[in-house]
């Protein structure tokens, strides 16, 4: 799913009104519908109302049954107090509360903002609202108790439009929507940047975020995506034509985008690649095997694991016995050789920084032609020899987390807009960058992004990125393509999933994502 940014939407939004002639407020009307159909899908009682206790006794002095509450809820009538700005995304918010009027619910329609800021469509949608026996009230930020206890708090502040953080009036009505049950967002969780997802001071945290005609990155990336929970995309009829091309954009990788190629029937182990793996060292004799296992995993025909010969007794024994574990030689050049014979290479996991290793990393680089994957040492090497990165032709990937981009990028923590910070890395430098964390964000050379769908908060442990690395090399190994990477961050995520949904997130190890990569490949042929 393609992405687009507040510019891109807005000019897709000029040319549905200017050259297609569709009325403004048809637009905003159809936007309200869909957040009204989200809206009245919710089960109510929401998350603020499950850990308080009911305040009614049934006629024998007794607390209610599960039963008698369940058809309480059910019967009683439904609320929502919606928050609205002066501009248009608080237009859709008041065109929702007139429709959520005449479906029955108790609203109250707030106006956070100067009345005199309020744009026609806005002014449009209160004058219908009053017909339909509604109100926009001024908001009072001093009245706590006006706004608690509804079911639902609406979200309609802001929208793309926001650059700044909100100001008082506003981040009070963000906190005054905590204290309702669910929490409903229009096209972006107030507070959140559209493009980048980052936090400006405070933001609403949503349950559902409503997002209108295309996704926005900052609802995938970043804090966005923790504030905007589940995002519902809801097609408001602006013609697909009229959106600016997305060369160079951003996109959502979902498992339709994903494809894994059968294995031909009449195949031998060197159709499925072989993968050179440079790992490991004193004390760092589990990432080598976590990447040598998920790779044998992941299809590949060969896989060779090449490690230091003072850990090399160590490694051949706990690694599994489909890798062939290669004890380093003192020639570095038939090092060098070994990886030749290879179609793809992961360097880095566990391999420290030794002098030899750093040695290795660079002689490597400039030697081979096949995918070169980068991780952890590997990495850490690399950053103090840009040059050798900039020099290389071959397809070149690398893996790291924010701390391990800070020190390639030269960057400061926290990175707040990452999909701005790995495109421009991967346009200077002329590789592939999969940044990893939530929503692992993958830039190619050519400046386009990939933001990751699947994974969770288990795979947060050491170890999760060497079975990345793995994965990687497997499909590098088979198959020369930049969208492999794509791939590979996919099924890692998804094998994280199946290991939570069996293990739970606190539980899983990096072990368990392994073990689960056939079955993530299973679903995608």
């Amino acid at each position: 799913m393609k992405l687009y940014t507040a510019a891109q939407m807005r000019e897709a939004d000029r040319r549905a009104i200017v050259e297609r002639g569709i009325p403004s407020t048809v637009l905003m009307e159809r936007a309200a519908h869909a957040l009204v159909r989200e809206i009245r899908a919710l089960p109510i009682p929401g998350p603020g109302f499950q850990d308080g206790p009911i305040v009614w006794y049934t006629t024998d002095g007794n607390m209610p049954s599960q039963e008698e509450q369940a058809e309480f809820w059910a019967m009683r009538r439904r609320s929502a107090v919606v928050f609205c700005g002066p501009g248009n995304n608080g237009g859709d918010g008041v065109a929702a509360a007139r429709m959520l009027i005449d479906a029955g619910w108790r609203v109250r329609c707030v106006l956070v903002g100067a009345r005199e800021k309020m744009t026609d469509e806005c002014l449009e949608m209160e004058r219908r609202l009053v017909d339909a026996g509604g109100m926009l009230e001024d908001f009072n930020p001093e009245d706590t108790e006006r706004y608690m206890g509804f079911d639902v708090a609406v979200d309609a502040l802001f929208g793309v439009g926001l650059h700044n953080p909100l100001r008082f009036d506003a981040a009070t009505a963000v906190r005054r929507m905590a204290v309702s049950g669910w929490v409903v967002s229009a096209d972006v969780p107030s507070g959140i940047h559209a493009d980048t997802g980052d936090v400006m001071g405070m933001a609403v945290q949503a349950d559902v975020t409503v997002t209108f005609s295309r996704g926005k990155p900052g609802l995938y990336v970043g804090k966005g995506a923790v504030h905007s929970g589940r995002v519902v995309v809801a097609d408001i009829g602006i013609p697909g034509e009229l959106y600016p091309e997305n060369r160079c954009g951003a996109c959502l990788v979902e498992q339709e985008d994903v494809h894994i190629p059968q294995r031909s029937v009449d195949g031998h182990k060197g159709d499925f690649g072989k993968l050179f793996i440079l790992a490991g060292s004193r004390g760092y004799t589990g990432a080598p095997c976590l990447a040598a296992r998920a790779a044998v995993r992941c299809g590949a025909g060969l896989v060779t694991l090449a490690v230091p010969e003072e850990v090399y007794s160590i490694v051949a024994a706990k690694c599994c016995d489909e890798a062939m574990v290669w004890p380093w030689p003192e020639d570095d050049a038939a090092i060098v050789e070994k990886a030749r014979t290879c179609t793809a290479a992961v360097i880095g996991p566990g391999l420290g920084q030794g002098e030899r290793a750093e040695r290795l990393v660079l002689a490597l680089m400039r030697e081979l032609d096949c995918p070169v994957i980068l991780d952890a040492d590997g990495l850490n090497i690399i950053s103090r020899h840009i040059d050798v990165l900039d020099e290389r032709k071959g397809l070149t990937i690398l893996t790291p987390h924010d701390g391990e981009f800070a020190r390639l990028s030269g960057c400061d923590l926290p990175v707040r807009d990452r999909l701005g910070a790995v495109r421009s890395f991967a346009l200077a430098h002329g590789c592939t960058l999969v940044l990893k964390g939530h929503r692992t964000i993958t830039a190619v050379g050519s400046g386009t992004c990939a933001v990751n769908s699947t994974g969770n908060s288990g795979m947060a442990k050491g170890g999760s990125g060497d079975v990345l690395a793995g994965i990687m090399g497997a499909l590098l190994a088979r198959h020369d393509w930049a969208d492999e990477v794509v791939n590979a961050v996919w099924l890692h995520g998804r094998a994280g999933d199946l290991a939570a949904e069996d293990k739970g997130e606190y539980g899983m190890m990096p072990s368990d994502l392994i073990e689960q990569i056939p079955y993530a490949v299973k679903e995608l042929i």
